[in-house]
């Protein structure tokens, strides 16, 4: 409950700070910091090297180990601030803009910030200390706005985005390292931390093949279409991303961490998994299509009236967005079993669909790469789940079951929404017509879960689990 409630605060300041930063800077702003951050995005995949989650998946580790992982983030988070300041000149020619070298160099730093804080914030999960992470997380966030925000009312432009990213990692640092109170020991010969070494190499690599397939059309929009329609088509996406993002987030790494200590025990694996993604897509799928069907008002509300070119982008990426809300909690099955090498396979067969279909898309601008982005994915939806499912203690009938309830509770919910603000007529301000909606969508969705189909009793045993994960069944 504690991640939930810091989430929620975490997913206030960011929608908080998009929507005043939008108001602040240009999408010309937005744009070229996106053309390097889709590029540092890549890179950052290597500072933890996957090594937070090999921390946190073995059943035992020793502190010396810990230690050992520590400076082997720190010797990667230091090449990778000298790739990034290698790298200025040619991310400069590549888009043609000379602004972006030294936007590269300023970002450079964050990776050795960030690579000195990954075990610790791995040793916090490991303990399950999500009170801490919780705090940290939105203490950071808020920080990072704030840096953020007091120099884009100066005056900064898109300098203001990328001091506020370095405030937030610096902050999110040392929160770690105050939490755990941990200090790492000096490197030595001799501990024995190659298997964790490899799981993290799978997970990195894995890593790899989904960012590139899922970010690759912004480096393509970028080349071709410039810096001001990237930077609505980015927060487009980040705009309708961040409920999910967020849903993803609160009980990933709980998931996980309860999930590996489970391994043992398929039936007590099921019955924890399914019950916690029952809860996810009970959020997931209104909040999805509460967003697809009042893009307008939350585009104008948030980002201001002059984003109104976001609209169709942000409506056009929800069933992209819906898509990963299914499959993004499967990795955490496959990583928690010691599967991960099969998700780095099914990310080789899904990034080349979508890279070939936002480069189908990329003749028609933002909007054709969103639809065609959307298209591939929804069509991916199946074979993705019976790919990642097979083998495990979860199959495809408990998975279609579990997300059965919320889809037409969901699908019922915005259906009445819609017919009561049409009949209500076009008046109202954004304001008024979200609040009417979404209280409409929340009563009816709730009322037919609870009780229609008679969750109550599984909610409440899924919030018992989540605050004791790896306890017994409900």
């Amino acid at each position: 409950m504690a991640k939930l409630f810091g989430q929620a605060a975490t997913m206030t300041v960011r929608l908080v700070y998009l929507g005043i930063a939008a108001r602040l800077l240009s999408p010309n702003d937005f744009g070229l910091v996106a053309m390097v951050t889709v590029v540092t995005g890549f890179f950052d995949l290597f500072t933890s090297a996957g090594l937070s989650l090999a921390t946190v998946q073995r059943s035992e580790v020793t502190r010396q180990q810990i230690s050992q992982l520590f400076w082997v983030n720190i010797l990667v988070g230091s090449l990778l601030a000298l790739l990034c300041v290698v790298c200025a000149p040619f991310i400069a020619q590549f888009y043609r803009d000379p602004r972006l070298f030294w936007i590269m160099v300023a970002l450079a730093p964050g990776f050795l910030l960030a690579a000195s804080g990954v075990q610790h914030s791995a040793l916090l999960q490991r303990d399950l200390r999500y009170p801490a992470l919780s705090v940290i997380d939105a203490v950071s966030q808020f920080g990072g706005a704030c840096v953020g925000v007091g120099m884009a009312w100066t005056g900064y432009g898109y300098w203001a985005l990328v001091a506020g990213l370095m405030a937030t990692s610096a902050l999110y640092t040392v929160g770690c390292w105050f939490a755990t109170g941990w200090l790492p020991g000096r490197p030595r010969l001799g501990v024995d931390i190659w298997p964790m070494v490899c799981f993290g190499g799978t997970v990195t690599l894995n890593g790899i093949v989904v960012y590139v397939g899922y970010n690759l059309e912004k480096v393509i929009l970028g080349r071709f279409w410039g810096p001001d329609v990237l930077g609505v088509y980015t927060r487009a996406v980040q705009l309708i991303g961040l409920p999910v993002n967020t849903i993803n987030a609160t009980v990933g790494g709980v998931f996980f961490s309860a999930l590996s200590r489970l391994q043992d025990d398929p039936t007590r694996f099921r019955s924890f998994f399914l019950k916690g993604y029952t809860l996810i897509t009970a959020v997931t799928v209104p909040t999805t299509l509460f967003c697809a069907l009042f893009a307008d008002e939350i585009v104008r509300l948030v980002l201001g009236p002059g984003w109104a070119q976001a609209v169709p982008i942000f409506r056009l990426m929800t069933p992209t967005i819906l898509v990963l809300g299914i499959i993004n909690p499967l990795f955490w099955v496959l990583a928690s079993v010691g599967l991960q090498k099969r998700s780095l396979y099914v990310g080789l067969v899904l990034a080349p669909l979508v890279v070939v279909a936002c480069l189908l898309g990329l003749p028609y601008g933002p909007n054709g790469v969103a639809l065609s982005y959307s298209t591939v994915m929804v069509l991916w939806l199946f074979p993705h789940v019976a790919w990642c499912l097979h083998g495990t203690p979860v199959s495809v009938r408990d998975l279609a079951r579990a997300v059965a309830g919320p889809f037409v509770a969901g699908a019922v919910a915005a259906a009445c929404a819609f017919l009561l603000l049409q009949g209500i007529g076009e008046g109202l301000s954004p304001l008024l017509r979200l609040a009417i909606g979404g209280a409409t969508m929340a009563l009816v969705h709730g009322w037919i879960l609870l009780f229609v189909a008679g969750y109550r009793s599984l909610y409440a045993s899924v919030i018992a689990d989540l605050g004791r994960p790896a306890g017994a069944e409900a």
